[in-house]
């Protein structure tokens, strides 16, 4: 009896692995990787990204701002028009640069490349590819944002010393959208799904008061306009650069770190339903 007890561990099968973790604590590989990728094939598509805010400001904000002279915010300041439209262009550029990383190349790396198959089969966890695709988002984000922030401090439209943080609040713009861009993203299928998207981002582009007051609306309209996250955004960053801050603005900080907590939920959940399970 001894012999067979002393056996039987031996003769058992190999002990089944552990669950997977969710996070292995390396989710810079995943930014590095794509970061790398990025630079070698698609720098061209990241630099035209940088200009378009900037030809939207000359533009407008020049161009249009000679007819329009000043504008009134929210709070009643008196600002010139191009540095009312300049701080929203800011949101819009951290914006546009993390929903393109966060949307449009993770639908390629998951339909297509499959790479996110290969991650997950590693020490990888979902929440590790899901934070490394986030980061390579914000990274994008954080570019085309110090760029724009340059020009505007060379043109004279920033015009508080908040303007410093300024960046900081892009950054946690640029969090909020490319998370909850990968969560919806993980589940889309198609190419037409993924137009969606669009749909969605050119109204919201145009309607955010980027470049009117929310006062011009209607007020059935201002209250589906607030509700908008590009709102939140605009509103944080003008307020920042034009020196308009209240706590207020505490609000938007607070709306961003909301949608960047359900945006990782959802994707770190799909991935792991997708991959893993």
């Amino acid at each position: 009896m001894t012999e067979l007890a002393d056996r039987r561990p031996a003769e058992s099968g190999p002990a089944p692995r552990p669950v997977r973790s969710l996070y292995a604590g390396n989710a810079r590989a995943v930014m590095f990787r794509g970061w790398r990728a990025t630079r070698s094939t698609n720098w061209l598509v990241v630099v035209s990204g940088f200009f378009e805010p900037i030809f939207y400001l000359l533009a407008m904000g020049i161009g249009l701002g000679t007819l329009v002279g000043t504008v009134t915010t929210a709070s009643g300041h008196e600002v010139a028009y191009p540095a009312f439209i300049a701080p929203a262009l800011l949101a819009v550029a951290a914006m546009n640069g993390a929903i393109y990383d966060s949307t449009w190349n993770v639908f390629f790396k998951m339909q297509f490349a499959k790479l996110y198959e290969g991650m997950l089969s590693t020490s990888l966890g979902p929440l590790d590819v899901a934070l490394g695709e986030i980061l390579l988002a914000l990274l994008r984000g954080a570019l085309y944002a110090v760029g724009f922030q340059l020009v505007m401090q060379a043109l004279g439209l920033n015009l508080s010393w908040w303007a410093l943080l300024a960046l900081p609040a892009v950054l946690l713009i640029a969090f909020g959208f490319a998370s909850l861009g990968m969560a919806i993203t993980s589940y889309m299928k198609t190419f037409q799904q993924m137009d969606w998207i669009n749909f969605v981002m050119l109204p919201m582009f145009l309607f955010s008061a980027t470049f009117y007051p929310l006062t011009v609306y209607p007020e059935w309209l201002q209250s589906i306009i607030q509700a908008l996250p590009l709102w939140h955004g605009v509103e944080l960053v003008r307020g920042l650069t034009t020196g308009d801050v209240g706590w207020g603005l505490l609000g938007h900080v607070l709306y961003y770190v909301v949608m960047i907590a359900i945006g990782l939920v959802f994707t770190t959940r799909r991935l792991r339903a997708l991959f893993l399970d």
